[in-house]
């Protein structure tokens, strides 16, 4: 796949500074060579988070990667591909908002989804198999770019050209598909947390929509409480002038 993209923006620099920092410093270092049990700590453990209020875990997983280098390599990439574009079509402050939303809603729906699972199935494995990475919200920014450059094309494997709306509805599939044939937890891969980051991507540019319609109609309607209309009786042969 292809994707225009944009320099680095402010939020999405510091997000891969602070990423790649944590992940090569806390657990390449610390926790590789040192023993440091650090993401036991703020990885995303269900069964920590739901009976043992460990909250932090629902934000603090989204710094921290695998130790092999592919896979913050990938998010990052994808960070700057789908982030930089949006930051700058939203601002930095909504931008962050965003991609907040969309990772810790990712872990909220996470824990969940196993706790029902396990409610269901009995099996306890999704409630103490720790889940990290930025995946969730990298797929809320992707959502995001199939609603707001969804016209755009995009080629998929390099190979086959589709718009970007159609490429996001696939991959949304693919991990819904991907799920149904592993389990909610997805063994290596939690699919449940990408299907998550969608979810509450979606939930949060609605609310986004309503409040700016809200804000818009506001503003219309302060207008026009303050228009006034003023009649210059000395020179009456000119038109009234309007004042706002």
């Amino acid at each position: 796949m292809t994707f225009q993209t944009a320099p680095l923006t402010p939020a999405v620099k510091w997000l891969l500074i602070i990423n790649v920092a944590i992940w090569f410093i806390f657990q390449v270092i610390m926790e590789g060579f040192l023993r440091v049990p650090f993401s036991s700590i703020f990885g995303l453990y269900p069964g920590k988070v739901l009976f043992d209020f460990q909250i932090w875990q629902l934000f603090t997983y989204m710094f921290l990667h695998s130790l092999q280098v592919t896979h913050i390599l990938f998010n990052m990439l994808m960070l700057w591909f789908f982030g930089a574009e949006l930051e700058q079509r939203w601002g930095t402050k909504f931008f962050l908002i965003y991609y907040f939303v969309s990772g810790i809603g990712a872990a909220i729906l996470y824990c969940l989804g196993v706790w029902g699972y396990a409610l269901a199935t009995g099996s306890q494995t999704g409630l103490i198999v720790p889940v990290i990475g930025a995946s969730g919200a990298i797929f809320g920014l992707l959502l995001a770019q199939g609603i707001l450059f969804g016209e755009r094309i995009v080629y998929f494997f390099m190979l086959f050209p589709m718009k970007t709306r159609y490429f996001v509805a696939l991959m949304g599939l693919v991990q819904l598909a991907s799920m149904m044939t592993s389990s909610v937890s997805g063994g290596e891969v939690a699919y449940l947390a990408h299907l998550g980051g969608i979810v509450s991507g979606y939930i949060c540019l609605k609310f986004k929509g309503w409040f700016d319609r809200n804000e818009w109609k506001k503003k219309s309607k302060n207008k026009g409480r303050n228009l006034r209309l003023v009649v210059d009786n000395e020179k009456s042969d000119k038109p009234p002038k309007y004042w706002n």
